[in-house]
């Protein structure tokens, strides 16, 4: 996971910076009501990941909440969005407002970095909302200083302990505040929570997307004993659908769009726990972690009631894997080299 780096926190709403204290990005979020999404900079902050797509990807989730969820997005009660108008001019919007400022916020974190002769990557949140007096947005932006991690040093260890988000396609603020439920069944080990409905099939985690590669069933056999670890072609890469209810991540897109063109086999089919002997690897995936192989995964033996106890009360089933597998390797590998062609190029513009 990510860890947090020295320097400044910027605060920038409706394109001027906020004079007060800034708090951590958790905070923020938990305070203000709307839709986000998050991404950083990438080879010494010289351009931002995947920019236009968490662009996309904001508007989509703003859309969303504008239209099913005002509550969520902050829409005054009688605005015609909120009344399940047309709300597409208030969208559309959003773009625009947001990169004017990326821009500003920018300038400010990158000349304090290089003030204080930091070699620390940014962290961008950016989040729209509207307002309860008018048919307009906010947009704010956070910005602080982080170290990732190089891929592989740290695995993730996830526990399933949550049911699905609602509206699982729009990534909105107040899911902050619902994944705290989840904390009462989280065991100390575990790094992120896993989310499913029905105690079988995992949805994804409750920042991240999951992933596992599965052994191949044929006639109910495995096409190929385990011990062909290096064949891709043994293995199929799982994922549940956006249709199933998760958040159509970014990395999540890259590593389906990653497969098939490397000619690994992926379903976007929900991972079944009942199956989960047949998983050879694991991993997650977010926009600051990128791909996060995973280490362990533990689920509780009955998931009856399991929402009203708390981790001390349950016992847990545990799979282990080995290490990173050969096919989370070639996935990252090739994320890396798409990191630097698919990104906003910060010298090139400011």
């Amino acid at each position: 996971m990510a860890s947090s780096g020295g320097g400044a926190t910027f605060l920038v709403v409706n394109g001027v910076l906020f004079t007060g204290d800034v708090p951590p990005v958790a905070t923020f979020l938990q305070s203000s009501p709307g839709a986000y999404t998050s991404t950083r900079t990438h080879g010494g902050a010289s351009l931002v990941l995947f920019w236009d797509r968490h662009l996309r990807r904001l508007a989509h989730s703003a859309r969303i909440l504008a239209r099913s969820h005002p509550s969520l997005f902050l829409l005054p009660l009688g605005s015609a969005a909120a009344a399940g108008g047309d709300s597409t001019a208030l969208i559309d919007s959003i773009e625009n407002l947001v990169h004017e400022s990326l821009l500003f916020g920018l300038r400010l974190a990158l000349r304090e970095r290089d003030r204080a002769g930091s070699d620390d990557e940014l962290a961008i949140t950016a989040l729209v909302r509207g307002r309860r007096e008018t048919d307009c947005l906010d947009v704010l932006l956070h910005l602080g200083f982080f170290v990732p991690p190089p891929f592989g040093a740290v695995g993730a260890h996830l526990a399933v302990t949550g049911r699905g988000r609602e509206p699982a396609e729009a990534k909105y603020s107040d899911w902050v505040r619902v994944r705290q439920g989840m904390e009462k069944v989280r065991p100390p080990s575990a790094t992120e929570l896993l989310l499913t409905n029905d105690g079988d099939r995992i949805l994804e985690g409750s920042v991240t997307n999951f992933f596992v590669v599965c052994r191949k069933v044929v006639n109910g056999i495995t096409d190929l004993p385990p011990s062909d670890s290096e064949s891709s072609c043994t293995f199929v890469v799982q994922t549940a659908p956006i249709s199933d209810g998760v958040l159509p991540g970014v990395i999540r897109q890259l590593v389906i769009e990653i497969c098939s063109s490397l000619g690994i086999l992926v379903e976007e089919s929900a991972p079944s726990w009942s199956d989960h002997e047949l998983w050879q690897e694991a991993f997650i995936t977010s926009s600051l972690r990128l791909v996060q192989h995973v280490e362990t995964i533990q689920a509780p033996t009955s998931f009856k009631e399991f929402h009203l106890k708390t981790w001390k009360e349950l016992s847990w089933v545990v799979k282990r894997f080995q290490g990173i597998g050969h096919i989370t390797r070639q996935i990252q590998s090739e994320l890396s080299k798409r990191m630097g062609a698919d990104g906003y190029k910060i010298g090139q513009h400011s």
